[in-house]
């Protein structure tokens, strides 16, 4: 059932000139100020959050991006000042770009802000998808094996620190401790201090492919799935399912997934789309190029690949694929219970903040569908 409904803002700043014929991404550029901005906007809409009863704001992890869509640079530390500006609102790293961290200082980073804020930072890791910000740091995105392989080590090691009292790892990329002199002895063994008090510690990463949900469905960790079509989030859910089973894990479908839509309230179905529609253009004229269109054709085959769509979606096509709910609460309430009974053991709905849409105008958004749409599920 689900019962814990969120909210992902990924860190634009107050666009203009937005919408298909709008200024071209690559071309927007804004000063230190307006860029600034975001931070506060992530504490204006989690302090709505918390007073409507939400349960988690996911933020995203980005650097260097003067064009102004995605600007927050650390989440841990983000989080960790708006839990002192909040009361009950968890908030969720989507996602910790692990290949640009030293493992055992997110590690360290993560166990202080689990204890100060009592539990309210929730861990999510990523591989990246943008060459300019991981290359820059120093670590592999065009060599996707490489990527993935100092990816996997670091999981290794940061799982360790979380976890074990006394810990040590030898490997390709990282050698804790290294064999040296202390104090008169040769280090064999560290002690992540502090360590986070609740665990094990709840990680979540996104489910971009197949490798990718192997991986984490058979280690326990859960699986964000964002505005994926109808058909490749049923192809997901199954997936995850069944290569949990197969490592020993038993879960109902949907079970350790977050469903992540987008949205928009309107008295019909027509005024939401014609209201939305600049926004879903913005997001969609920076995010296609990294390949962010997950949809499937009639066929069944996701969009890029051979004989499938290979360009910016429509509106109505992500309306039509289920991967945008536009409309009035009765249409809302309807499409969520539809997803509901298909997946028993989903609990989790995550609402995307499209990049477009002024903050005030979605604090609104949020008030009518707190008002409308929640109590539908409350148990």
């Amino acid at each position: 059932m689900i019962t814990k409904f969120s909210v992902l803002y990924v860190g634009q700043i107050e666009l203009d000139n937005i919408g298909l014929g709008g200024t071209p991404p690559d071309e927007r550029r804004y000063p230190n100020e307006r860029l600034a901005e975001a931070l506060f906007t992530a504490r204006d809409v989690a302090q709505t959050m918390d007073d409507l009863g939400f349960y988690c704001l996911w933020t995203a992890e980005h650097h260097f991006q003067r064009e102004g869509y995605e600007v927050f640079p650390n989440l841990i530390l983000l989080s960790t000042w708006l839990a002192t500006q909040t009361k009950r609102l968890k908030f969720g790293c989507a996602f910790n770009i692990l290949p640009m961290w030293h493992p055992l200082r997110l590690a360290e980073d993560y166990a202080v802000a689990d204890i100060v804020t009592g539990g309210r930072v929730i861990m999510g890791v990523g591989r990246g998808y943008h060459t300019r910000e991981v290359e820059t740091f120093g670590a592999p995105m065009l060599d996707a094996v490489a990527n993935r392989e100092l990816f996997e080590e670091q999981m290794e090691v940061l799982v360790k620190a979380l976890h074990e009292e006394a810990f040590s790892h030898h490997g390709k990329h990282y050698d804790i401790p290294p064999p040296v002199a202390y104090r008169g002895y040769e280090l064999r063994e560290i002690t992540l201090v502090p360590r986070p008090m609740r665990r094990p510690v709840e990680i979540w990463q996104p489910i971009a492919s197949g490798k990718t949900l192997d991986y984490i469905a058979t280690r326990g960790i859960k699986g964000m799935v964002t505005l994926n079509g109808e058909l490749i989030f049923d192809q997901i859910a199954h997936a995850y399912r069944d290569a949990a089973g197969r490592a020993g894990r038993r879960l109902e479908l949907g079970e350790d997934l977050c469903w992540g839509v987008g949205l928009y309230l309107a008295p019909t179905e027509e005024e939401a789309i014609r209201r939305l529609e600049p926004a879903h253009d913005e997001r969609y004229k920076w995010f296609a190029p990294f390949g962010f269109v997950r949809y499937a054709d009639a066929q069944g085959r996701p969009w890029g690949t051979p004989g499938a769509p290979a360009r910016i979606p429509t509106l109505r096509e992500g309306v039509a694929q289920r991967a945008w709910l536009c409309g009035p609460p009765a249409l809302v309430i309807e499409a969520i219970k539809h997803v509901e009974a298909r997946y028993p053991g989903l609990d989790q709905m995550m609402v995307h903040w499209a990049e477009g849409i002024p903050p005030a105008e979605f604090k609104e958004q949020l008030r009518w569908f707190a008002r409308d749409v929640m109590p539908a599920f409350r148990r």
